[in-house]
């Protein structure tokens, strides 16, 4: 007899559930900029508002009305069930808090759901501009219902790519800091938004052609992933391999200059 967390879900109720939660939790964050929030430090330059922490909590409570048994990887309370559900939800709540902080409108609400550890739904909300880009496997990808598709662009003298930067950019030498100096010296243009979830999803709607990252968390790319291949885009580690949400290196493109960013990645950082 099949169990109820066995139970398979179609893909359509998933990401109607993980759009309202996306949505909703949009909503909590708009208000706190409304009426205020509170900001914490996790570290010196590493920030947490009381608004992560109630769109966190509307998220999961949204998720968990309709899927009791289901696993929730959040970033601020890390897995909320030990359970042997297939299915887990990688959430983050508010990607780009720093942004949120400052008031500068760039962050976003971001939901991917996992069945037997492969990303399955990708939903990622902007509600300052209330954008929500949606994807299910196999299904394609959309920006608010109509379908989006990566650039064209062929070659790194034709492209703007997007970065960011980890937390800890003060005390580690992984800290892209190389990468950067080397990318800007290649290609058109290159950017820092400070949310790698609208970046993913910036690279499947055309809007930039490709985007790397040395740390990273699951959350920060669960849902971007599942957006940016269904909208044709490609994603790998620094060496070209599979990539997974829970290393800390990604590669993201249009697939047509991928190989071009490997390969400026890979050089060696000394001067010749």
């Amino acid at each position: 007899m099949s169990l109820p967390y066995d139970k398979a879900i179609p893909s359509n109720t998933l990401l109607s559930v993980a759009t309202d939660a996306a949505r909703q939790a949009g909503a909590v964050l708009t208000e706190c900029v409304r009426t205020g929030f509170r900001i914490e430090h996790k570290e010196i330059i590493n920030l947490v508002t009381d608004a992560d922490h109630q769109a966190e909590q509307r998220i999961i409570d949204v998720i968990h009305a309709a899927f009791p048994t289901h696993r929730v990887l959040a970033e601020e309370r890390g897995l909320t069930k030990q359970s042997p559900s297939r299915y887990k939800w990688v959430i983050d709540p508010l990607d780009g808090t720093t942004n949120f902080a400052h008031r500068f409108p760039a962050y976003c609400v971001s939901i991917g759901v996992e069945c037997d550890g492969r990303g399955i739904i990708g939903v990622v909300y902007d509600p300052t501009r209330d954008e929500l880009f949606t994807a299910q496997i196999g299904h394609g990808a959309y920006l608010n219902g109509a379908p989006i598709s990566v650039s064209t662009a062929n070659h790194l003298d034709r492209a703007l790519l997007v970065t960011g930067f980890a937390y800890d950019i003060r005390e580690t030498q992984n800290n892209n800091l190389n990468h950067f100096v080397r990318f800007a010296l290649k290609v058109q243009g290159l950017r820092r938004t400070g949310t790698a979830a609208l970046d993913l999803c910036y690279v499947a709607a055309g809007r930039f052609d490709g985007f790397w990252e040395v740390t990273l968390n699951p959350w920060d790319m669960a849902a971007g992933v599942v957006i940016l291949r269904e909208a044709g885009g490609k994603v790998t580690d620094f060496k070209g391999a599979p990539h997974s949400i829970y290393g800390k290196e990604l590669v993201a493109s249009n697939g047509s200059i991928h190989q071009a960013m490997l390969d400026l990645l890979q050089e060696d950082a000394t001067p010749s």
